[in-house]
């Protein structure tokens, strides 16, 4: 058995690792482990690094779950754009449990090794993670634009069965992929990486272009109905896109520093800066996102009530009978 040290691990991106490997060749050079040296960085603080990652573990469980058994229960909360939220919620929880378990796992580890099989799985769940994430925003810029520009026929560009199709698509979208590439791992390659880069460039374009595409012109078109709106429609409007706005923001800033500290040097930063980058990604946007939206777009319902009426049905809020 051969193991490798690869500082850019997956669970832990922070720096390229100064390794000679050929890609294509794994097998037969017998690599099946790999050691995470990133992990020394946080021996001096090992207990502190658990608890605070099983507490964002366990809120973004709880977070999420709340808010898609608030969903599930509620049937008036049966609408496209809350089934869109219900999805975004558990892509959240599929993200977060790729990466932490493991994380914390290695944490308390004394070898920081992962296998190949590990390795790659987790590069999988990331990647598809990234791919429905984005394309659940997508669509749920497509459904404010229908509500915002054109209300009447709301129902009947968006009825439930369409629905179900959107969301079909979007988790069945990532799996049509051949392969999963990712670039830590084709840095550590010593043969020449020109048509992996290629292929992976052209792997990001039809991925995310469309997404993209659809998101600028549904904001497009409702920027333009705006400006020649009221300004209580503006305003309307408004209230109603914040919430999608603040979580594509949200999405956009991971999705800057996963590039940034995957395709650039940046052993100039400190561990810590690194760290953060790496963890952004799949740990803000689930612990995010279901704040954002039970608070601000569930028809401004008292969620605690709603989720208490969820799980005690017989029971009045009082408590009464």
């Amino acid at each position: 058995m051969c193991s490798v040290v690869f500082h850019c691990c997956l669970v832990f991106s922070l720096s390229p690792a100064h390794i000679c490997i050929t890609m294509t060749n794994v097998s037969e050079l017998g690599v099946t482990t790999f050691t995470m040296a990133s992990f020394s960085g946080m021996e001096s603080l090992n207990s502190v690094y658990f608890c605070l990652f099983f507490f964002l573990y366990i809120v973004i469980i709880v977070e999420n779950t709340s808010l898609i058994g608030l969903i599930v229960l509620q049937k008036s909360l049966h609408e496209p754009m809350y089934l869109l939220v219900c999805n975004l919620a558990a892509n959240g929880l599929y993200g977060s449990t790729a990466l932490l378990p493991a994380m914390l796992k290695h944490i308390l580890s004394r070898s920081h090794q992962v296998t190949l099989s590990s390795c790659l799985l987790q590069v999988f769940t990331v990647h598809t993670y990234a791919i429905v994430e984005f394309t659940i925003l997508a669509a749920m810029s497509y459904d404010r634009y229908v509500a915002i520009c054109r209300p009447l026929h709301y129902h009947t560009a968006m009825p439930l069965s369409k629905v179900y199709k959107i969301i079909t698509l979007t988790w069945l979208l990532p799996f049509v992929r051949l392969y999963c590439l990712n670039y830590s791992l084709v840095r550590l390659s010593c043969s020449d990486t020109g048509y992996m880069n290629i292929v992976g460039i052209v792997s990001v374009f039809l991925y995310t272009v469309p997404q993209i595409v659809l998101i600028f012109y549904t904001y497009g078109h409702i920027l333009k109905i705006c400006v020649f709106s009221s300004r209580e429609s503006q305003s309307k409007a408004l209230r109603t896109c914040t919430p999608h706005l603040l979580t594509l923001v949200n999405y956009a800033i991971g999705c800057f520093f996963e590039i940034a500290q995957s395709r650039f040097e940046l052993s100039h930063l400190t561990f810590e800066s690194r760290s953060f980058m790496s963890l952004y990604f799949l740990i803000f946007p689930p612990i995010l996102n279901p704040a954002i939206y039970g608070m601000t777009c569930l028809q401004n319902m008292n969620w605690s009530y709603h989720v208490y009426c969820c799980f005690f049905p017989s029971l009045n809020y009082d408590g009464r009978m």
